[in-house]
């Protein structure tokens, strides 16, 4: 099962850029590694990442078998107004992982 990782600031400054890091545990396997019998090892990837802010989208990043395991994000964002950013992972075999975090904008 993936656990998500997120790191943003709790407050901040109308009008500040911040940081936001995620983080989400999966063994990414790429589909091109073979068992010991010869049987191809099926892909299990996270192909999709979204965050948005308040609901309006403002990163999204398309992510393919080079992504190393548990992969790692980090982008910045505009401080408007307190509120929520969803954060949703998709990927292979049906995987789907959503979180959210709080900011208070002052």
């Amino acid at each position: 099962m993936a656990r998500p990782l997120i790191n943003v600031p709790a407050k901040i400054k109308r009008g500040q850029v911040f940081e936001i890091k995620t983080l989400i545990s999966h063994i990414m396997e790429t589909g091109f590694r073979y068992t010991t019998t010869g049987a191809q090892i099926p892909r299990d990837i996270v192909t999709a990442f979204s965050c948005s802010y308040n609901g309006e989208e403002i990163f999204r990043a398309d992510l393919y078998p080079a992504i190393s395991a548990n992969p790692f994000l980090t982008f910045f964002t505009t401080a408007t107004e307190s509120g929520t950013l969803d954060f949703k992972w998709i990927g292979d075999k049906g995987f789907s992982e959503t979180a959210t975090a709080k900011i208070v904008v002052e």
